[in-house]
């Protein structure tokens, strides 16, 4: 079993649509969405969730309205500002404090500096992820809330759970939807895989971006390969990217032009491959040809 990561430098380069289009190309995979700060892969695979378990991102605090004598010393400590006299009335005091969870970092500073002990750390619920059935095949996904910590953990968590899910099935291939950029979600996402597709455009952002995803992906010495999507946006860039791809020893998959029928496909919720079978859809064939042989 092999697991492809299909990552870009930058949001925007049409990353999760060759990823769907390769999702749909694929036999016998299983396809995981660790893009999960914005996942929006199951907009073209249609998941049917069979399973959904919560996802604890980390703790936050809370104050036992009860315990709370009003002395002040958890705002007083809180750096994150979360701490406000506003709490209900206990038997003591007109006023406790109370904790937002919005603002709380979860450092557990004011726990421990209580003293009457009235503050608990509970674990914090910050998303959901998902175990489903697709057309192409089994998929795992998630759904963090806005604001929600620890996207890195998530993504080991989603990756792990397919992994296991291919090897109870047999599957081929875990066919991976990676993070954009270079922070921790995308190294959780790149550590172990058999290789890296990165998707980049020819802007100088896209340039800007790849350059730092490539340093990514040599540090951890994974076998990288490059695609330049809508490469006829700006030759003389799309020129630019293949030299530096070539200095760098990263393979070039290929060269796809920008094609208004892959927003076409996207509004009908399909991939451009099961869209059209023009001329992007063919090239994109070639590319998955050329992956899925790979060893």
């Amino acid at each position: 079993m092999k697991e492809i990561v299909v990552i870009s430098g930058k949001g925007g380069t049409g990353k999760t649509s060759i990823t769907a289009a390769f999702a749909t190309l694929a036999k016998n995979i299983v396809v995981a969405d660790c893009d999960v700060d914005a996942a929006d892969l199951h907009l073209v695979l249609s998941p049917q969730i069979e399973r959904t378990e919560d996802f604890t991102g980390g703790k936050c605090a809370r104050i036992e309205p009860g315990l709370c004598m009003g002395c002040g010393k958890c705002e007083s400590i809180c750096r994150f500002e979360a701490v406000s006299l506003n709490g209900p009335a206990n038997d003591l005091i007109a006023k406790t404090y109370l904790i937002d969870p919005t603002e709380c970092e979860g450092c557990g500073v004011c726990a421990k500096f209580c003293p009457t002990d009235a503050i608990v750390m509970e674990d914090d619920v910050s998303g959901q992820w998902f175990v489903s059935r697709t057309h192409v095949g089994p998929m795992v996904h998630a759904k963090l809330k806005a604001g929600g910590e620890n996207s890195g953990k998530l993504v080991t968590l989603i990756r792990n759970e397919s992994r296991s899910i291919a090897e109870s099935v047999g599957a081929d291939i875990v066919l991976t939807d990676g993070p954009p950029g270079t922070g921790c979600p995308v190294i959780a996402s790149l550590t172990g895989a058999s290789m890296a597709v990165i998707v980049t455009e020819p802007t100088m952002s896209g340039v800007h971006d790849l350059k730092r995803v490539a340093e990514l992906v040599e540090y951890f010495k994974i076998p990288a390969s490059l695609i330049i999507n809508k490469c006829d946006i700006n030759s003389d860039k799309s020129d630019e990217i293949a030299g530096f791809a070539e200095s760098h020893n990263i393979e070039m998959l290929g060269r796809l032009p920008y094609d208004p029928d892959v927003t076409k496909a996207q509004i009908a919720g399909m991939s451009i491959t099961q869209y059209s079978d023009n001329n992007i859809s063919r090239l994109i064939r070639d590319i998955w040809g050329q992956l899925e042989h790979k060893e």
